[in-house]
């Protein structure tokens, strides 16, 4: 009988699968999809991020970040990273690293769905087979999550993202946040001559109308080409709970508030992380804690700032209200790229 089984193999449960085997469980990991699989993402990652992927052995490729910018029409506020640089690496490109480290490490990756979880008291029936634990990493809408019967209502505000990528020499080290009135676009470097370009918003519209309403990005992007557009959403989805007896969640399957703060892979890493200690531990119980300590402190900041944006008159206020308190932004910006 396995220690583990990790279902998903994006990066998040690829994380957990180098944590488990680091911590000497004998795991295994199943994702359906051959190959890299590319996503909808804002491809920047924290400092928190960066160390703990380097930690675990990870090679990244893509670009240092010195910090967050939030741009509107008339204003611009930086924020430096305090406890490390960023980076900037295309989805790709982290999946194929991850993908490496695992396969160095002698992980198994089996390309199959789960259908099918029984709990059997001492040990987790996976498609009939028999393991002492079963992590969810299969994504934003988790099938174990809803086969488990977990899934939470959303609520009625949903927003969505859409990525490309613009064949561009970056032109700053920051994660630059445009703001608008339809929503927020987000400016990551990845390459030498490339930069991600995500958008944020609640509206239904197409890549190119949404980027016609940001006038501080349009210099910066004409006459340059652009990739095909990834989508993802609705992003806001929430989970009852994070453990089900011998079944953990971590991840965007454990439950997401929005993409706003740009802080999802290491939360999920620090997710993953205390997910694996407590299986290690024999108290597999515990995560549900943990994952509350972990996510705390983004969870809050995150939906604080989903709530302002909400209201319009306060939106537009936003950016102003940073370079008009630019030691507040700072703080906030190096909470959530701080250790979780």
């Amino acid at each position: 009988m396995r220690d583990l089984v990790v279902a998903g193999g994006g990066p998040i449960g690829l994380v957990t699968a180098l944590y488990a085997a680091r911590a000497g469980l004998d795991v295994v990991v199943l994702e359906p999809r051959k190959g890299v699989i590319d996503k909808a993402c804002g491809e920047g990652l924290m400092p928190a991020a960066v160390s703990d992927l380097l930690d675990l052995g990870v090679t990244l490729e893509g670009r240092p970040l010195e910090g967050i910018r939030y741009v509107d029409g008339s204003h611009a506020v930086d924020a430096s990273f305090r406890c490390g640089a960023g980076r900037g690496v295309r989805r790709t490109a982290l999946l194929r690293a991850l993908q490496g480290a695992v396969l160095l490490a002698g992980i198994p990756v089996e390309q199959r769905a789960v259908r099918n979880v029984v709990d059997a008291g001492d040990h987790v029936l996976v498609d009939g087979e028999p393991t002492r634990h079963l992590v969810a990493a299969d994504g934003l809408h988790s099938p174990i999550r809803r086969m488990l019967g977990l899934e939470a209502p959303a609520g009625t505000a949903r927003r969505y993202g859409q990525r490309a990528h613009v064949a561009v020499p970056p032109w700053s080290g920051f994660v630059e946040v445009h703001w608008s009135r339809v929503g927020e676009a987000y400016v990551t470097p990845v390459a030498d001559g490339l930069v991600g370009i995500a958008v944020l918003t609640d509206r239904r519209a197409t890549f190119a109308e949404l980027l016609s309403a940001f006038s501080t990005l349009a210099p910066h992007l004409d006459g340059h080409p652009m990739t095909r557009v990834r989508g993802a959403g609705p992003l806001r989805q929430r989970s009852t709970r994070r453990v089900q007896g011998r079944v953990l969640l971590v991840g965007d399957s454990a439950g997401y508030v929005d993409a706003l703060t740009g802080e999802g892979i290491a939360i999920g890493i620090a997710q993953a992380r205390a997910a694996v200690a407590a299986i290690a531990a024999g108290h597999a119980g515990r995560y549900e804690r943990d994952w509350r300590r972990v996510t705390r402190r983004h969870d809050l900041l995150t939906q604080g700032l989903l709530t302002v944006t909400r209201h319009r008159a306060l939106r537009s206020r936003i950016v102003p209200a940073a370079a008009a308190l630019p030691w507040v932004f700072d703080a906030a910006v190096n909470q959530l790229a701080r250790p979780a």
